[in-house]
């Protein structure tokens, strides 16, 4: 009884939630998104690490990277390399600093690509989030920093020169992690700004999934025109990696991935485990990056036994 009886009232918590942020988003937020195969994964690695992590991230997932080069990437003086790695499952920007990097660069996890960055600041602000880095020139285009309640950065950025990336093939989740005391404000005020929705909010999700079989938590999925967002709502006991990772990777094949992963230098920190329709596992790419990565579909459910 106990168990159903929080079902529904999260349930009830979860229309009152959507019906505000819609109505919040219709009434002052203009939609600024262009699409989730413009949201980049942030990644800084150490110069050495450079080579190797793209070499070994394109090895795992496919793709292409884009030319190296020595930049300023933000609004005080520093240097960075640059690449871009653009792969049919999402798209990083990778940078290895030079110089120290400048406050608080470093600590955004993603960049989503915007129609007009006054205007998305601007919205960003009303729904809720802080500015941590004001609008700046970069040498493509211009740049922000927000933050959103629970201490979620994002880079916002314009471009320009339009880019035109393909389609994905699948669409990566951004993996945030936000305590109780925050989650329903961060998914309020961003779904306001992002036009989202809420696919799911499960309040007894297994807590295999963040390393704590035999628990359960609470986890919201949310779409939006930046693309997938999964947060996973914890006390902040989490047993390494989990919380380190910034981005879920959807693939066809998870066995062939790993094979690929291990085959060019990663490492697999978390061994495959399946929960309801997914078969997940953890990887450490050469220099650091932790990426999830998942398939998806009925032949996972019973390929490991469920945990609650």
């Amino acid at each position: 009884m106990a168990s159903l009886k929080n079902r529904l009232v999260t349930g009830v918590l979860l229309f009152m939630f959507v019906l505000i942020a819609k109505a919040r988003a219709e009434e002052a937020f203009p939609q600024v998104s262009v699409g989730p195969q413009y949201t980049t994964t942030h990644v800084y690695v150490a110069s050495p690490d450079l080579d190797r992590f793209i070499a070994s991230f394109i090895a795992t997932f496919g793709g292409t990277k884009s030319k190296q080069g020595a930049l300023q990437v933000t609004p005080t003086p520093s240097e960075t390399i640059w690449q871009a790695a653009l792969t049919p499952v999402g798209l990083i920007s990778v940078f290895a600093f030079k110089t120290p990097i400048p406050y608080p660069f470093g600590a955004e996890r993603t960049g989503y690509l915007v129609t007009n960055l006054d205007e998305a600041v601007t919205s960003a602000k009303a729904a809720g989030a802080d500015v941590l880095v004001s609008s700046f020139q970069d040498p493509l285009g211009r740049d922000a920093i927000v933050q959103w309640p629970g201490g979620v950065n994002m880079q916002l950025y314009w471009h320009t020169k339009p880019p035109s990336n393909a389609p994905l093939t699948t669409v990566p989740e951004n993996r945030v992690y936000v305590s109780a005391l925050r989650a329903d404000i961060f998914i309020r005020d961003f779904i306001s700004f992002s036009h989202g929705t809420i696919v799911s909010d499960d309040g007894i999700a297994p807590g295999i999934e963040i390393g704590k079989a035999g628990t359960t938590y609470r986890r919201i999925r949310v779409d939006s025109g930046f693309g997938k967002m999964v947060v996973l709502v914890t006390d902040g006991q989490l047993p390494w990696p989990y919380g380190r990772e910034l981005t879920g990777y959807e693939v066809r094949d998870l066995t062939t991935t790993l094979s690929k992963a291990t085959g060019s230098g990663a490492t697999i920190e978390v061994p495959p485990f399946s929960s309801g329709d997914r078969r997940s596992a953890m990887i450490r790419f050469p220099g650091g990056y932790i990426a999830e990565v998942h398939s998806t579909g009925a032949a996972n459910v019973h390929s490991a036994p469920q945990d609650r």
